[in-house]
């Protein structure tokens, strides 16, 4: 398999999977700006969206989307339990979760990336972020990750959309359960690992 990857983007997530499940793959690098390979190859050609992560499989079949592609790998490797069984309760609320992540984080954090973004448009932008993270804080009370004692897909994606706050200014030091969270899950070797490989640990 092949990941396309940009350090720290959201590929950092399906990029924590894959070391999780132990699957051997070969890391592709995407510039984010110029939108090519190293070897100079046009991304649009891969996923005319222009945007990572892809995951290639062997047979040239690519999948798009993190949230697809973290449940894709999950389930190639079942016995490690990083998504709960197809049908059950439980993988329903996984997807709760990376949709949760997806839509009210990940999406919540692109206008503060965006140099085109009003600077006074900004502090709603923060404040709404930050009301998001605070219920999740609230969730991490108590379980070790998202889904309780099991360390799951959406735990990946969460530590990644977390990780920007650091680059956007945005304070999250008072959320004392989701920083112990965050603690917990970058001291794991996979996620460790995969932010090596991103240039993002030496």
């Amino acid at each position: 398999m092949k990941l396309y990857y940009s350090p720290g983007a959201c590929s950092l997530s399906p990029h924590i999977a894959l070391h999780e499940a132990g699957l051997a793959y070969t890391p592709v690098l995407v510039s984010t700006k110029s939108h090519k390979l190293q070897d100079g190859t046009d991304f649009y050609t891969i996923n005319p969206l222009g945007y990572v992560p892809v995951l290639e499989l062997d047979d040239g079949t690519r999948l798009r989307e993190g949230p697809a592609i973290v449940q894709y790998i999950a389930d190639q490797v079942p016995q490690k339990m990083l998504a709960p069984h197809n049908g059950s309760l439980q993988r329903y609320r996984l997807q709760e979760w990376l949709s949760f992540i997806g839509t009210e984080l990940h999406k919540g954090f692109s206008p503060l990336f965006n140099p085109a973004t009003p600077d006074d448009y900004k502090p709603m932008v923060r404040d709404k972020l930050l009301q998001r993270l605070a219920w999740v804080d609230s969730q991490l009370a108590d379980p070790q990750y998202l889904m309780g004692e099991q360390f799951t897909v959406a735990d990946g994606y969460l530590f990644t959309v977390t990780n920007w706050a650091q680059y956007v200014k945005l304070d999250i030091s008072g959320l004392a359960h989701l920083a112990a969270y965050r603690q917990r899950v970058g001291a794991r070797p996979a996620v460790q690992a995969a932010m090596k490989a991103e240039g993002l640990l030496k």
